[in-house]
């Protein structure tokens, strides 16, 4: 691909007509990072927080959010999804949560707005229960892992 899509010949943004592509299943799958003090970890891997299950929650926002990408991204298409994924992972080692999510739907267009939108949710919900205690969190490397669906196929980082 070698233009942006969502412009038309005069230069002015618009919704790409996806009306006439085959439904297939789509699947994206991305990843992202919240490094944070080691004091703030073992907080939220000990379950010692007083705002409750900080994974749990965060989970349940990026699932959330992934249903609602049409509502917050401006050009992009309302989707029905058919699985949302979202593994927490906590490493000590790092003092970081990784987040990886994995979205699905059967449709013409792809979920890779809906998989970023859901893990990057559910990093801010991880910073949101835990700035009290940890204003120098740092979320980072939100990126697309992988896609597969549709006429551009698979694709992977």
């Amino acid at each position: 691909m070698t233009e942006l899509t969502h412009f038309n010949q005069a230069g002015e943004a618009y919704m790409v007509d996806v009306g006439d592509k085959a439904i297939t299943q789509r699947v994206a799958v991305t990843e992202g990072y919240i490094d944070m003090q080691p004091e703030t970890l073992a907080l939220l891997v000990g379950g010692g927080h007083k705002k409750g299950d900080v994974l749990g929650i965060a989970r349940i926002a990026g699932i959330m959010a992934s249903k609602k990408t049409a509502d917050l991204i401006p050009l992009c298409h309302p989707l029905p999804i058919t699985h949302v994924d979202i593994t927490l992972s906590p490493n000590l080692e790092k003092n970081h949560v990784h987040c990886q999510t994995t979205v699905k739907t059967n449709g013409q267009t792809g979920v890779e707005m809906e998989a970023l939108t859901a893990t990057a949710c559910a990093l801010l919900t991880i910073y949101d229960m835990c700035k009290a205690v940890d204003r120098g969190m740092v979320i980072h490397s939100l990126q697309l892992l992988a896609k597969d669906g549709g006429k551009s196929g698979h694709w992977q980082r």
